[in-house]
């Protein structure tokens, strides 16, 4: 079997990490594992392994014919079975298989803002979804989106996985004070909703002034960005909560906290929350997307309203009182994402639904 992932850059983001996972953790199990970055490289580039196949299209432009024969010039030579087009990249993959026909396309279904399916535009996907083989979806609120909106049946739910880098380089100095930090790994995006965040950090400012928010995450430099370091300055939150951008040493950043938290309005299922499970973090997150399904409140981490300031100071106060909750939540939930979303679980699964595809 030959499967090549094509996603549209390598930033670190949600899709993009998947979409290296997928390409990574197939190279020891198939004939043939590549990723072909579309239109933009990125830090993740340097998270793939030397045995996976790496192109990059450099396209120019949204239909862009040159890039589009570079691709097939490349899926012939490397005889592609299956193209697994991670969110918008489905559209390039499309357009490939009108030249191309003999591929295969897996449509893979990131979207984050699956609270808000109703608004997705989806005209041109909905067109494009008759040439796709099969969809993998990252929850169950996409799959039933999908079984109902495109034109493709065969879809699968399988949920996220993720692996740790430990050959990174350790770049990031977070600042505060050790054993007193707060991490968010999220990119500064609407549905993240930092502002949630900010409500929460002003409320412990008062009560436990020297902890300390850490946002690790890409930065678009754009209104919400500003809104958000506005809120910050307004509220004298500058030695509460810190911005870093993006970072490729997420591991080590995961090394110097205490708590993992999101604040999310939406989300499908954040790898991030994975990522706070395999380094045994406690977290309060809130009931969006598969996160309830993941959390049981109590157990493996609180799980509050999202929306509700209060309820998340108090769930995060009481893990900064308890330093025994938080390594007992901590360790349950790394079995928790180790028994249901370890690589070898999820990949086996998807390669015994493709065989029967």
């Amino acid at each position: 079997m030959r499967i090549l992932q094509i996603i549209d850059s390598l930033e670190i983001g949600g899709a993009e990490k998947m979409a290296v996972n997928y390409a990574n953790g197939l190279a020891n199990l198939v004939a043939f594992s590549g990723i072909v970055a579309t239109r933009k490289e990125g830090f993740l580039k340097n998270q793939l392994q030397s045995n996976v196949n790496y192109f990059y299209l450099n396209r120019k432009r949204t239909i862009d014919f040159t890039a589009l024969f570079r691709l097939k010039k490349y899926c012939e030579a490397n005889q592609i079975d299956y193209l697994q087009a991670h969110s918008s990249s489905y559209f390039t993959a499309v357009l490939l298989k009108l030249f191309y026909p003999k591929i295969k396309i897996i449509w893979h279904d990131h979207n984050g803002l699956s609270e808000f399916l109703s608004t997705r535009k989806s005209f041109v996907l909905k067109l494009f979804s008759h040439f796709f083989e099969a969809i993998v979806v990252v929850n169950d609120q996409l799959k039933k989106w999908a079984c109902e909106t495109l034109h493709c049946k065969n879809v699968l739910y399988l949920p996220n996985f993720t692996t740790l880098n430990l050959i990174e380089e350790k770049a990031t100095i977070l600042k505060g004070i050790d054993g007193k930090r707060i991490i968010c790994l999220a990119n500064l995006r609407i549905q993240k909703n930092h502002l949630l965040l900010l409500e929460v950090a002003k409320k412990l400012k008062i009560s436990h002034a020297d902890w300390s928010f850490h946002l690790v995450g890409k930065d678009f430099q754009d209104d919400y960005s500003a809104k958000l370091k506005s809120e910050i300055e307004t509220n004298n939150l500058n030695e509460s909560v810190f911005i870093y951008g993006s970072k490729q040493d997420t591991n080590y950043c995961l090394s110097q906290v205490e708590i993992g938290i999101l604040t999310s309005q939406s989300e499908g299922l954040p790898v991030s929350v994975l990522e706070y499970g395999l380094t045994k973090k406690a977290v309060v997150l809130t009931d969006v997307g598969e996160l309830p399904i993941i959390i049981n409140n109590g157990i493996n981490g609180f799980i509050v309203r999202k929306f509700d300031a209060e309820e998340f100071y108090q769930s995060l106060v009481t893990l900064i009182e308890d330093i025994e909750i938080r390594m007992y939540f901590g360790a349950q939930l790394n079995q928790t994402i180790l028994a249901n979303h370890s690589e070898k679980a999820i990949l086996t699964s998807y390669l015994n639904w493709i065989s029967k595809l």
